[in-house]
């Protein structure tokens, strides 16, 4: 699942919303281990972890990768809960 979203590039006013639609489909951190995972609220769950990683939190990596495209290479940069997850949510939606 590499190709971007149908409205395009996430952005700060969209991601969350792209984020939802995508729950259940199979994503890849990184090293290449399978995940899915379920929206509530204002929290997602990855079916590997067993604490959910908040929308702030994904806001957040959201705007250092767009801001800051040369220092985020890889998902330590994001220096976040959860950054394998968040990396590959977001790469893979479009960032």
């Amino acid at each position: 699942m590499s190709e971007k979203n149908e409205r395009g590039a996430l952005t700060p006013e969209n991601y969350w919303d792209v984020i939802t639609e995508h729950q259940g489909e199979t994503f890849y951190t990184k090293s290449g281990l399978p995940f899915t995972y379920q929206v509530l609220g204002k929290e997602l769950f990855a079916d590997r972890r067993e604490r959910s990683i908040n929308q702030q939190t994904f806001e957040k990596a959201l705007m250092r990768m767009i801001e800051r495209p040369d220092e985020v290479k890889g998902p330590k940069a994001l220096k976040l809960f959860g950054a394998p997850y968040i990396w590959a949510v977001l790469t893979q939606l479009g960032v």
